[in-house]
């Protein structure tokens, strides 16, 4: 990444920022993003995390916001019983957080094998930074309840190659709305992804991580698997 004009040199991942609450914007009922101040030594690569600290609690949120764009943003999961994102969704605009970053090394490294970005829910905030630094022509698949959850559906569709939404517990709408596969990321991938060596990137929940991975295994040779699990 070229360096900006005028900035310093990055600190270490580990160096604490203090950045204020911008804004904040509803994508769901259950998701929203915030914006927040960068500051000016704060350098990362499409697919990176920060860390959030405050007071004994640490959480880990990926970027999606570009490494260009003058401000942070995050997709944020609302967890009404959390111990931190209903902080996030109640605190007041210009309130200030301490956090890390970036950390990780989920970054999209291209190759020969076609990629296939597969998410749960929020877990497609680092695909939506890699889509906005150009990236493109991919498949993704994102696993979610409903189709009210598809939170930067737009903006994949008019970037990938294949737009898949795996819909977990579709509603009665759901069911007759073609486009959408009613079942697990790993169901549709077993049964629709044309035999071939691909380039796997997951990030989500344990079970879709270890499910794909398995699959990529017995059913896709030659492929790579990158993946960033959420605990």
């Amino acid at each position: 990444m070229k360096k900006k004009a005028g900035s310093t040199t990055p600190d270490r991942p580990d160096a604490i920022h203090i950045v204020e609450l911008l804004q904040r914007r509803k994508l769901t009922d259950n998701a929203f993003e915030i914006e927040l101040t960068r500051p000016p030594s704060f350098e990362f690569k499409a697919g990176q995390t920060i860390r959030f600290i405050h007071e004994s609690i640490e959480r880990y949120y990926s970027l999606v916001s570009t490494p260009d764009d003058p401000t942070l943003t995050l997709c944020v999961y609302h967890v009404p019983r959390g111990r931190f994102s209903p902080l996030l969704a109640k605190a007041e605009i210009g309130a200030a957080f301490r956090l890390t970053g970036p950390h990780g090394y989920f970054t999209f490294n291209p190759s020969k094998r076609p990629p296939v970005f597969v998410a749960t829910g929020a877990g497609v905030a680092p695909f939506v930074s890699m889509g906005r630094c150009g990236v493109a022509d991919f498949i993704i698949l994102h696993e979610v309840e409903t189709a009210r959850d598809l939170y930067y559906q737009d903006l994949f569709r008019k970037i990938a190659s294949n737009y898949i939404p795996c819909l977990l517990a579709p509603s009665e709408a759901d069911l007759a709305s073609p486009g959408t596969y009613h079942g697990n990321a790993a169901g549709y991938l077993k049964g629709n992804l044309p035999p071939a060596s691909y380039d796997f990137y997951l990030c989500g929940e344990r079970d879709m991580t270890r499910a794909v991975t398995l699959l990529a295994d017995e059913h896709f040779p030659g492929s790579y698997v990158f993946k960033e699990v959420f605990f």
